[in-house]
């Protein structure tokens, strides 16, 4: 078995804005609400992936190309998102079960 190696979230967020900037997806200023979106329909195809094949290769590709845009999201506007989920995980622990929440 082949070991994968150590990745921090900030080294996604580098590598694949950085992929993005070399192909030529911020050569102008970008929408947000269209990035917003895009990251919203990788999800949508993730759900498609689910109806219509049920591999989980498909839906994990699709899930994979979500992180992907946010990752790139939150390298071209600075956003440090790795310290953004270390603070939520850990306030997530002390909520109530189920949020306090039905559904």
């Amino acid at each position: 078995m082949t070991k994968k190696p150590n990745y921090r979230v900030s080294d996604f967020i580098r590598e694949c804005h950085g992929i993005a900037k070399e192909k030529g997806w911020w050569e102008d200023q970008r929408n947000e609400g269209e990035l917003i979106a895009l990251m919203h329909s990788e999800l949508s195809e993730a759900l498609e992936a689910m109806r219509n094949h049920g591999a989980k290769e498909h839906v994990a590709e699709e899930l994979a190309d979500c992180c992907i845009r946010i990752f790139d999201y939150c390298g071209a506007r600075d956003i440090d998102l790795e310290d953004a989920l270390l603070k939520k995980i850990a306030y997530n622990k002390t909520r109530p079960y189920r949020h306090g929440k039905k559904f």
